[in-house]
């Protein structure tokens, strides 16, 4: 994995192939670890506790 954390949008199939093909290993781990970190904030937002005024 790299130590730059950029954003990555949605990759399609062929650019997953892509990289699959070419072994680029670094870069899926990546957009992986970019896709889950994008999960996380999602749940941690829905789950939540509601602030109470």
């Amino acid at each position: 994995m790299s130590n730059d954390l950029e954003r990555y949008s949605d990759p399609d199939n062929t650019t997953v192939a892509l990289f699959l093909l070419e072994n680029d290993s670094d870069e899926l781990t990546d957009i992986l670890v970019a896709a889950l970190d994008e999960a996380f904030r999602i749940l941690d937002e829905e789950f939540s506790p509601a602030t109470v005024h």
